[in-house]
């Protein structure tokens, strides 16, 4: 391991102890053709790769922050708060700031043409986009009558869960569904 890598990982150690911080967010990292190692939090090029993992704030610390909007959103679009949970947790790990390489934006990860039909004017604003994205989520719920397939949709898009009559075969998909239920059954009080 390189000093430099053992410094970083020092300085972030440290950072964790500290902070008692657990949840985490990703620095990628390539290297150009002079040899310059170029260093990121967010991969806006194809050419960044994982380098590690460092913490920031626990998510329960986040559920507590958004509570009562996602408590008013639940109430709202007739949407558990713990699915509204689980779903902020598996698009953006409670991550207002999150921009997914698709473009996708803020907690709930809305894409541009979502969050305008959703009349979501700020999708990096918290409140906005988390009822912008329990507003479609529940659209999608009375849609399918199915969290599986409002999910797929969610992910995948609407038009590909009826192209495929049921859950695309895309192994994005597929993941974002065991993860957000994962996450479900964590927050879903009396649920094993």
């Amino acid at each position: 391991m390189s000093a430099v890598r053992i410094m970083i990982s020092m300085v972030i150690g440290a950072s964790v102890v500290l902070s008692g911080w657990l949840a985490f967010a990703d620095v990628y990292r390539y290297r150009d053709g002079n040899g310059r190692w170029h260093f990121t939090n967010i991969k806006s090029d194809k050419r960044y790769k994982l380098y590690f993992r460092t913490y920031s704030e626990d998510p329960a610390a986040f559920i507590k922050k958004y509570d009562s909007i996602i408590k008013q959103a639940s109430e709202r679009f007739g949407v558990k708060p713990s699915l509204i949970k689980a779903v902020i947790n598996a698009e953006s790990g409670f991550d207002q700031n999150a921009t997914s390489d698709k473009g996708a934006q803020g907690l709930m990860q809305l894409m541009p043409k979502t969050a305008n039909d959703m009349e979501v004017e700020d999708p990096y604003e918290p409140e906005e986009n988390i009822f912008g994205g329990v507003r479609y989520l529940s659209d999608l719920l009375g849609r399918y009558n199915s969290i599986n397939l409002a999910l797929a949709a969610y992910n995948a898009g609407p038009e590909n869960v009826d192209a495929y009559n049921g859950v695309p075969p895309f192994p994005e998909t597929e993941i974002f569904i065991k993860r957000v239920l994962n996450y479900y059954n964590q927050y879903e009080p009396g649920v094993k």
